[in-house]
């Protein structure tokens, strides 16, 4: 999962023929398609039409950044707003790719905080890359609570699986090795930082069963008991469980993701597009009517006054989960992902 669950590929050319389809008095909208595009209609689309008569034209999409670039290119632009995972959102970012935003218009009343206000971009909605853990396979009286747990493979026995990236793991890897989640990035940044990860994940590769790359892999191995400790994507875990699977989700360490909506620089429809967005994230209530619907909550304020107390305990941004993880620097992965990557892919075959 990340935020974007079903895509449809996407060409240029079919782009730029969705886009021109539409007259003025709408948008264009390029999200993920699939059952999270089916929700966003419900929730956000055909609401936002009705009320302001605005018609809303989503597109199901991927690769989302060479689009752009090639309309950047192109000088043909056919997106108005866009949604972005973290890699996205940091290289249009920092291509020039996105317009700004005045948030003083999308959000008058505050009802946002500052931390989901980018200059260029919102914070739409969040996951998180968190620990799963099958509960009847925990040594008696003992409870996994921490990466340092997880590399301890002598207290805590069984097969254990990671995500076959850099992204999330060299951040675990610190926080096993005792660096604070707030203090990740600090370190992570320096080469002295990124070898000491790197040493960390030396100790806990002989011991891992999977290196998964889907994810439904870590959900499908949990269930067959194949392994009993994996990351993994929150909103798969909670639907193992509500099946009936004795897992849990150990919030501690865990990565926040976000999806990011922007405007793409040289859209013809930046005020329309301004209010979709103010309409997509500043209503607590229509916001947790999406959160309930699919687990990856926006960052409005008062979004868990109407959500059920036991559901929410299990989103990412809840009062309760948020202060225990880090939020996954974008723009960090956004400047280093390609040396990292690099490295891991050598030090994976090792």
């Amino acid at each position: 999962m990340t935020i974007k669950t079903t895509f449809t590929a996407l060409t240029l050319g079919a782009t730029l023929a969705a886009g021109t389809a539409w007259a003025d008095g709408s948008i264009t909208y390029a999200g993920s398609g699939g059952g999270l595009g089916q929700v966003m209609k419900g929730v956000f689309d055909d609401p936002f039409t009705a009320e302001t008569g605005i018609a809303v034209n989503a597109l199901a999409t991927s690769d989302r950044a060479s689009a752009l670039k090639a309309m950047q290119v192109a000088g043909k632009v056919t997106w108005d707003v866009t949604e972005l995972n973290p890699i996205e959102y940091a290289t249009a970012s920092l291509s020039g790719w996105l317009a700004p935003l005045d948030w003083s218009t999308i959000d008058p009343s505050g009802a946002l905080p500052e931390e989901a206000k980018l200059p260029d971009a919102g914070i739409a909605a969040t996951f998180s890359t968190i620990m799963a853990v099958r509960t009847d396979e925990l040594p008696d009286g003992k409870q996994m609570t921490s990466w340092a747990n997880f590399w301890d493979v002598e207290t805590f026995p069984g097969g254990r699986a990671l995500q076959n990236q850099p992204i999330d793991n060299l951040e675990f890897a610190l926080i096993a090795d005792g660096v604070a989640p707030v203090d990740v990035y600090t370190v992570l940044a320096t080469a002295e930082g990124q070898d000491r990860a790197f040493a960390k994940l030396d100790e806990i590769k002989p011991h891992i069963t999977a290196w998964w790359t889907a994810g439904a892999q870590p959900v499908q191995m949990l269930s067959d008991g194949e392994v009993a400790y994996t990351s993994a994507w929150n909103g798969r875990i909670t639907k193992l469980a509500s099946e009936g699977v004795p897992v849990e989700i150990n919030w501690n360490g865990g990565g926040i993701k976000a999806s990011y909506v922007a405007i793409v620089k040289g859209s013809e429809n930046v005020e329309t597009g301004q209010q979709f967005i103010s309409y997509m994230m500043t209503n607590p209530e229509r916001a947790a009517q999406f959160a309930s619907m699919v687990p990856y909550p926006g960052m409005v304020k008062g979004l868990y006054d109407h959500i059920p107390a036991e559901k929410g305990a299990m989103m990412p941004t809840h009062p309760d989960n948020v202060g225990k993880q880090f939020v996954t620097d974008a723009v960090f992965w956004g400047k280093n992902l390609g040396p990292l990557k690099e490295r891991w892919e050598d030090w994976i075959l090792e």
